[in-house]
């Protein structure tokens, strides 16, 4: 069994830069594909990021935080991270680390496809 613990999470301003790590306990963590998705209350869970395991590359940002959000990982310390800028009220969520060694290029973005997720952590973006 695979266990995520994200940490990070904050009550930020807009404009302000936050980082977000996750780290795993898996085995071989370099083979996983990691994702990072959020929920903000009232909506459902959406796609932000994800990062290719070893064997396959590229990293993939939904549109909305396309430019702003960055996502990188160490596999030494299996970790992944996502590097916030230019937060937005938008933003404000619970932030969940996903990973994965199933998916395939046209699940990246499937919640559903994803075998172990993290408790979350929250971020707000607020004034």
């Amino acid at each position: 069994q695979v266990q995520l613990v994200e940490s990070g999470g904050s009550l930020v301003p807009p404009g302000a830069s936050l980082r977000l790590s996750c780290e795993a306990s898996a085995q071989s963590f370099n083979t996983y594909t990691m994702a990072w998705f959020r929920q903000a209350p009232g909506k459902e869970r959406e796609f932000v990021a994800v990062i290719r395991g070893s064997g396959h590359t590229g990293t993939f940002y939904a549109d909305s935080v396309k430019g702003r959000f960055s996502m990188s990982r160490e596999n030494a310390k299996r970790t992944v991270y996502l590097q916030m800028n230019s937060l937005q009220p938008d933003d404000t969520a619970v932030y969940y680390c996903a990973g994965g060694r199933r998916l395939i290029s046209t699940t990246l973005r499937r919640a559903s496809a994803y075998d172990y997720w993290g408790p979350g952590t929250q971020v707000t973006v607020s004034s």
